[in-house]
């Protein structure tokens, strides 16, 4: 069975850096994207950055030039580094991992479980 676990979410103060990383596992396929998401507490989910092996970098207006997404093909696992945290940064972030399997002509898709970040001023 596949798992995309996340972890490096925590409470910062603003101004401060984190970085989340998204780890797959569990099966025979290679690490094809990652997309971030995050979600505040009433607010519908939002798009942050997305990648495909490490090409093609697209970022939400809100964080551009702060975030960095990434990815490291050989250990599974995507990364994004937020620096110049903000409040408005805080909510759940989850990532969306693009696996191409061996056995399978198309990618599946997988989502983490997210990881809190809170930023305080």
């Amino acid at each position: 069975q596949v798992q995309l676990v996340e972890s490096g979410g925590g409470l910062v103060q603003a101004g401060e850096s984190l970085r989340l990383s998204c780890a797959a596992s569990g099966g025979t396929f290679t690490l094809n994207g990652i997309e971030w998401y995050r979600q505040a507490p009433g607010k519908q989910r939002e798009f942050v950055a997305s990648t495909t092996n490490g090409e093609g970098k697209d970022y939400a207006d809100s964080v551009k030039g702060r975030f960095t997404i990434s990815m490291d093909i050989a250990k599974n696992t995507g990364f994004l580094q937020m620096n110049s945290l903000k409040p408005e940064d805080t909510g759940v972030y989850f990532c969306r991992a693009d696996l191409l399997f061996v056995s399978l002509a198309v990618p599946r898709y997988y989502w983490g479980q997210g990881t809190q970040v809170s930023v305080s001023s």
